[in-house]
């Protein structure tokens, strides 16, 4: 690391392992002779964020304010700019951005982006994170179409995304994931998003016929990117 080194705060704990996946997956993109080559990051792990599903499908407890102050803190404590590896909180970023000055990197603006070269995606994505739109928006104003689930698919998405959160690794977990992705891509899907940071934990790109271009990837290298000065912070990314 340079000169031009950033400090990365991270908003974690949505969920624990995801959070654990993101922070390896910047170590590994990371080049390295030394500890002191690696990025900084400053990371609240608060697994007590209030269920995000809960909140947007049946009024559960709003996490806004709890995430809110994560950033709050981050920020007080020294970071340059935040991140959050959790796709379905992007929901709450009025209240979040409100509480801050420093720039914020959009999982979701950054997923999409990397989408461009197609022309309809499918989109791997959590009931409540479906349910804001904020992932159809961004995709539709990159003119790419998003390909949904089935209500059955979903029911399906959801219990898988469960049983990942619950620590379960059965071989069947992951070969569930990839039929629901073979679902979208039948439907046309020339791409696949995981746009919940708990999926790439069971699929990787490996187990299909075409690319899967997993949220959780693509915020790690634009969290290097940014932390190492090899690309300018941005003022804001907002939806």
């Amino acid at each position: 690391m340079g000169n031009d080194t950033k400090i990365a705060g991270v908003l974690g704990g949505m969920g624990p392992e995801a959070t654990v996946d993101f922070m390896a997956k910047v170590i590994a993109l990371t080049p390295s002779h030394k500890d002191q080559d690696h990025v900084r990051m400053m990371v609240d792990h608060n697994p007590a964020v209030p269920d995000r599903q809960l909140a947007l499908l049946s009024g559960g407890d709003d996490p806004g304010p709890v995430i809110a102050s994560m950033a709050a803190g981050l920020q007080a404590a020294g970071a340059d700019f935040l991140v959050m590896p959790c796709n379905t909180a992007h929901a709450y970023l009025e209240s979040m951005l409100a509480a801050i000055s420093i720039p914020f990197v959009s999982i979701i603006d950054l997923t999409v982006e990397a989408c461009h070269e197609f022309e309809s995606a499918g989109l791997l994505a959590t009931a409540g994170c479906l349910r804001t739109g904020i992932y159809q928006e961004a995709l539709a104003a990159s003119n790419i179409n998003a390909v949904l689930a089935s209500e059955a698919e979903l029911d399906e998405l959801m219990r898988l995304i469960g049983l990942i959160k619950a620590g379960e690794r059965d071989e069947a977990i992951p070969a569930q994931m990839r039929l629901l992705a073979e679902a979208q891509i039948n439907k046309g899907a020339q791409a696949i998003i995981a746009a919940c940071t708990e999926i790439p934990l069971v699929l990787n790109d490996s187990m299909l016929n075409v690319p899967l271009v997993s949220s959780t990837d693509v915020l790690a290298a634009a969290t290097v990117s940014f932390a190492s000065g090899a690309m300018p912070l941005p003022v804001t990314y907002q939806e």
